[in-house]
């Protein structure tokens, strides 16, 4: 079968291949939303498409609502061309369950795919119109952290910026112009107080043209009315690992044709299917200021702003994300390519199940909707191990700089300002003494690998670059790392584990074979 509007029309043929296909009226759902959009997202990956484009299909099934979401992408261009257009908007989301069985979903919730980029006159046009209606109710966005980073040249180019939050700042400049309708601007992308780095972005594009006078002060003071523009905190998780080879094996056994895997020219991986787990949260704060989808219906947690701080903190700070991380650094360190592999791996399953339920949970935040111990052990004994799931450390380990901080740094800070006994963390120094061997890209065999893409690597590398694999050696040049409060949280030579960290990482450094017989050694003091 092939993915397009006129196969759809085959319905015993697609449930020869087991695969759902939507029961709406796809085309009177397109018209709708065409003539009175609400909802339209920025940022058109894997996570879109697994996720928040899923769950609205799950509304649209049931009748509970009567339009989809326009999708627009303002960074890599090749995936509206390769992966949307070509597939009538449609994609095949294959759920691979931890008892081994796949859920394979045709979703048609995309109403229209959009470049976002003055280059592309029609699709500009397209979106003024959008923001124009005051239908528009919700502005979403899964376009990574480094998309909310406003850089300062982008203001000379006026009213014409390059910077997704440039380009946005733009078209609510239409919305003003258009009435001043209220609109809420929602971030769902995996980082801490997303709503505020949004919020923060566009206002940086709006301050900057009132200064120059492109703009009236009434532009920005729409925009910082939190009455008429809101910006919602939110907690999203779901593990979407890139199109794995093995998924797209086995759709095409099925009978599923279109699968081919697209590597772009800005190096995204995708195809007109996208794998994913079947766990997955989304916590919102619900402050919307002209209505919303009713996405509770879909499974969307909404409340207060102060929950989702603690959801967004328990997850981030000790239940998920520094588990990931750790096993990441490791796991590159060690040779493993798949997530579910390392946890059959005793030395790092016992490495990050400590750090979790020993160090990170003594300090955890209990948001109450969520349960810590409920969301860790979901983790530790059905999400990571879930061999369906082709996640790899490679693809955990990408911007590891900028995700230390939070992900590490809270806890430690934590631990500091309570007064609790520091000789208790152990695993959490062993993770960021790995840091240090991995910037080094030597495995533990002796070979050189290279580490996943983060901006600062260069320049850590450049820090790591006098050791070697010696015993003894002058580990002094770590100090220039480890006293970075802006990758660790802290200084943490100013903490009681700088030093242990150091020594740590001097036994990781010992020799071929250190990494394994230094985690193997702490591990097996509990």
């Amino acid at each position: 079968m092939k993915l397009n509007l006129s196969e759809l029309k085959n319905i015993k043929e697609w449930a020869k291949c087991g695969i759902i296909i939507p029961s709406f009226d796809i085309l009177s759902i397109r018209e709708n939303t065409h003539k009175n959009p609400a909802w339209i997202h920025f940022g058109a990956g894997n996570i879109f498409r697994a996720f928040p484009a899923a769950l609205l299909q799950r509304l649209l099934e049931s009748g509970e609502y009567d339009r989809g979401v326009i999708v627009a992408e303002g960074f890599d261009y090749e995936i509206i061309d390769k992966v949307y257009r070509p597939y009538d908007d449609l994609s095949l989301l294959a759920v691979l369950k931890a008892d081994g069985t796949v859920e394979k979903r045709v979703i048609a919730s995309v109403t229209e795919s959009l470049k976002a980029d003055f280059s592309f006159s029609e699709d500009w046009s397209r979106l003024t119109e959008i923001f124009a209606n005051p239908s528009l109710q919700m502005v979403s966005f899964t376009i990574t952290e480094k998309g909310y980073g406003v850089n300062k040249d982008d203001f000379n180019c006026g009213l014409s910026p390059r910077s997704m939050m440039g380009k946005t700042a733009c078209l609510l400049l239409e919305r003003w112009k258009a009435g001043g309708y209220p609109i809420t601007l929602q971030s769902m992308d995996n980082c801490s107080h997303n709503g505020d780095k949004l919020r923060s972005g566009i206002l940086a594009y709006a301050d900057a043209w009132v200064k120059s006078g492109l703009v009236s002060r009434g532009f920005n003071d729409w925009l910082s009315d939190e009455n008429t523009v809101s910006f919602p905190l939110s907690m999203i998780d779901k593990i979407t690992p890139r199109p794995d080879a093995a998924v797209r094996k086995m759709l095409i056994d099925s009978g599923f044709e279109d699968s081919e895997m697209i590597v772009t020219s800005k190096n995204t991986y995708t195809a007109p299917f996208v794998n994913a787990e079947e766990t997955e949260y989304l916590v919102v704060e619900d402050r919307y200021v002209n209505g919303r989808p009713p996405l509770e219906k879909g499974g969307v947690l909404f409340t207060d702003r102060e929950t989702v701080e603690k959801v967004e903190r328990m997850k981030v700070c000790t239940c998920l994300n520094p588990l990931h991380t750790a096993m990441s650094i490791y796991g590159c360190l060690l040779g493993y390519t798949r997530i579910s592999d390392e946890m059959s791996d005793d030395d790092i399953r016992v490495f990050i199940t400590k750090m979790g339920y020993d160090e990170a949970m003594s300090v955890v935040t209990d948001p109450g909707i969520i349960r810590p111990s409920d969301f860790i052990d979901a983790v530790l004994t059905k999400r990571l191990p879930n061999p369906f799931i082709p996640d790899a450390p490679q693809r955990i380990a990408t911007d590891t700089s900028q995700k230390i901080p939070i992900r590490f740094g809270e806890t430690i800070k934590e631990y500091l300002s309570r007064g609790l006994d520091t000789e208790k963390l152990v695993m959490i120094p062993l993770a960021l003494a790995g840091y240090a061997r991995y910037l080094k890209g030597i495995d533990d065999e002796g070979n050189p690998f290279t580490p996943s893409p983060d901006p600062l690597l260069l320049q850590l590398q450049e820090i790591v670059a006098p050791l070697s694999l010696s015993d003894p050696q002058d580990m002094s040049c770590l100090k220039a790392l480890y006293s970075r409060e802006d990758i660790f949280g802290v200084n943490l030579y100013e903490t009681p584990i700088g030093s242990r960290i150091e020594n740590m990482a001097a036994e990781l450094f010992s020799g071929v074979g250190a990494v394994r017989k230094t985690l193997h050694k702490y591990v097996s003091l509990f």
